[in-house]
């Protein structure tokens, strides 16, 4: 080998270097610009995972009244944090799975839409069907309101129809009558007492034959006429009997002086009843009180004086 051919060669191996050096560098250059590249599109899609992960977290809190539509979204939420996971692992250079993982993400968009889309319907039915309830449970609280007022209204007509149908004693009057059932205005000698009486004229009462009570009580409030109720041992049949002088009120069963029955046709009525005296007649105001259908229908203060 002469110098010349010598020096052509190393001229050649010398120019290939070189170009070898700068195609080295350039690679180098484009493959790292290439990573920054793949890099920044690895975090951008881990941004947009994170994102989605935290629409997922907002739909979670909301009160979705759908158990499949919630278990489709909470599946749904656990898919996106395990492609989150691997997207995270994944090296940058890996090029194919991080291109896969943002197909993934572009279906999962789509899926979380359509769930969007559900919710928002179904919070519109809901939001309907509450004020529906609103209104209904507004009604019908209106309506129970009015029932109950006509409930009262009712019940204040039927307290009045029944007072008016109340027959009432407008005067009574004492006669003292002897042994004779002569009148006598002498106390001492006075063994019945005469009740004079008149029931108002009433159109609303039922005409019929009716049973008048009247209770008549002494100075002292003992009662008149009314033996009370034999003691058992002197006799059960005794007893019976004596307890029938006894008439209902108020659902209770109350003794009286004396009974009387009559016809009410609904005009004025004019009676006359009679209470005897075992013991001596006393000094002092007497009450003379007079009930029928169950109704006290008068009660008189008389005054007798020796």
């Amino acid at each position: 080998m002469n110098k010349k051919t010598f020096w052509v060669i190393v001229a050649i191996l010398v120019i290939a270097l070189a170009a070898l050096a700068f195609l080295f560098f350039h690679q180098n250059k484009e493959m790292t610009e290439l990573v920054e590249q793949m890099t920044i599109e690895k975090e951008e899609l881990q941004e947009e995972y994170e994102d989605l992960a935290i629409q997922f977290d907002g739909y979670q809190t909301l009160d979705i009244k759908n158990d499949s539509l919630q278990d489709l979204l909470s599946r749904e939420q656990q898919r996106v944090q395990d492609l989150l996971e691997e997207l995270r692992i994944t090296k940058v250079t890996n090029a194919r799975r991080i291109a896969e993982l943002k197909k993934e993400l572009a279906t999962v968009r789509t899926v979380m839409k359509d769930y969007v889309r559900q919710i928002d319907s179904l919070n519109a039915t809901n939001a309907r069907l509450t004020q529906e309830n609103i209104r209904v449970t507004a009604e019908n609280r209106q309506m129970r309101e009015q029932n109950t007022q006509l409930e009262q209204a009712n019940t204040a007509l039927t307290e009045t129809v029944t007072r008016a149908a109340m027959l009432k004693v407008t005067s009574c009057t004492l006669t003292l009558l002897n042994k004779r059932d002569h009148k006598t205005k002498i106390v001492s000698q006075a063994h019945k007492l005469q009740f004079d009486f008149t029931i108002a004229e009433n159109i609303t009462c039922t005409p019929g034959m009716k049973n008048l009570y009247v209770q008549v009580r002494d100075p002292q409030g003992g009662l008149l006429g009314y033996t009370a109720p034999a003691e058992a041992e002197e006799g059960a049949e005794a007893a019976e009997d004596n307890n029938t002088q006894t008439f209902e009120f108020e659902n209770e069963r109350i003794p009286y002086s004396l009974t009387q029955e009559f016809e009410y046709t609904g005009e004025e009525y004019h009676g006359t009843c009679y209470c005897p005296v075992d013991a001596e007649i006393v000094k002092g105001f007497y009450t003379v009180d007079f009930f029928c259908d169950g109704n006290l229908i008068g009660s008189y203060p008389i005054q007798i004086k020796k």
